[in-house]
């Protein structure tokens, strides 16, 4: 695909300073070809991968580039002002509900009209570009012929048959899960005790916003023992079965409270900036807000995710004890035990595979705590 150059912005003989990506964990390739793409611009980049693989960062990184009087110089207030997502010509457009829809898609549009106000070139973030299927024929003219001064860099969790004509028109940079090692050792850099980062590491899944909170959150490891507790707790009764569901979603509910924290404080900084400007109210409040709540939901979501895994990990080295302390390894009660194991351990892979459709969480959890009390002699 040949694509033009903002004009006035021609090729940047300088590498743009390493430290502009210093915070992308885990992505060297993924790097490389930013700091190709920082010194030879295009109209439209898309960053695609999993949530927390740093996406997000790396676009902060790339727009300090593309804005620097320099090419990314990592010094100037320029560069200064990007990185911290604070620069008026990086914009960054959250959706305004469950997905992107068409008035999102003109308001993008209406924006990628804007002159820049100080560099020569207006960079727009938009996150959550998978959720676009519906607004996708929408989008396609603007990120396809966007002004000359304006940057799309399109953010997306995975790349939908939909968006097909959209991923064609830009240049991909794909991003991987960081793998647990990788995670382990930019936690144990940033002073979290190595037995911690261990197991931080292993719960993240590869989403480093999730192990930075995880690290600093003094229930982790409790939640995890109360999760691997639960086959102790059950009984064969209904009543144990509502009561340990009530507190396991409890237990999601309490975990929030760092990733709060941090919402908070981005809040503060908000209005502190807006009172410094003299604005009126605070500027795209409302459109943080609800971001807010859709990382709520996907934190208590992955807390969840990451509760089952520990209970998938008990039953394994619950039975697996059973079976090489109790019963001799070729009987018959031998394959009863392991195949009562694989059924807990499939029935609770079946309510983590259940999360990600949305369903109630309540009755997802009461409904597993059932099942598996079925299953007691």
């Amino acid at each position: 695909m040949t694509v033009a150059a903002p004009s006035g912005s021609g090729p940047h003989p300088v590498r743009p300073d390493p430290s502009l990506f210093a915070e992308v964990v885990g992505q060297e390739r993924a790097v490389a070809r930013l700091e190709a793409a920082a010194r030879r611009p295009v109209h439209a980049y898309l960053f695609h991968g999993p949530p927390g693989a740093g996406k997000r960062t790396a676009a902060r990184g790339l727009a300090a580039a593309l804005l620097c009087p320099d090419g990314g110089c990592g010094v100037c207030n320029s560069c200064r002002r990007a990185l911290a997502g604070t620069h008026p010509d990086l914009v960054t457009i959250e959706r305004s509900g469950a997905s992107l829809v068409v008035d999102d898609a003109r308001d993008i549009t209406v924006r990628a009209q804007k002159r820049p106000l100080e560099s020569t070139r207006q960079v727009l973030v938009v996150p959550d570009i998978h959720l676009a299927s519906l607004s996708a024929p929408a989008l396609l003219k603007t990120v396809e012929e966007p002004p000359p001064s304006t940057v799309f860099i399109l953010l997306a969790d995975a790349l939908p048959p939909a968006l097909a004509t959209i991923v064609s028109r830009c240049i991909q940079v794909p991003f991987v899960a960081v793998a647990p090692a990788t995670v382990e050792g930019w936690l144990v850099g940033r002073g979290v005790d190595g037995a911690v980062a261990a197991s931080v590491a292993a719960a993240s899944g590869g989403n480093l916003d999730r192990a930075r909170l995880l690290a600093d959150d003094p229930g982790f490891n409790e939640r995890r023992e109360r999760w691997r507790s639960v086959p102790a707790r059950l009984d064969g009764t209904g009543a144990a079965a509502v009561t340990v569901a009530d507190a396991l979603l409890g237990m999601a509910e309490g975990a929030l409270a760092p990733l709060r924290e941090e919402h908070a404080r981005e809040l503060a900084a908000l209005e502190e900036r807006a009172e410094s400007t003299g604005a009126r109210g605070v500027p795209g409040r409302r459109g943080v807000e609800d971001r807010h709540k859709r990382e709520e939901r996907r934190w208590r979501t992955d807390d969840l995710r990451m509760g089952l895994a520990a209970l998938a990990d008990a039953y394994r080295d619950r039975m697996v004890a059973v079976v090489s302390s109790a019963t001799p390894p070729g009987s018959p009660g031998a394959g009863s035990e392991r195949r009562r194991a694989a059924a807990h351990v499939e029935a609770v892979g079946r309510a983590s595979t259940a999360l990600s459709r949305n369903v109630r969480e309540d009755l997802l959890l009461e409904a597993l705590m059932v099942e598996l009390s079925g299953m007691l002699e």
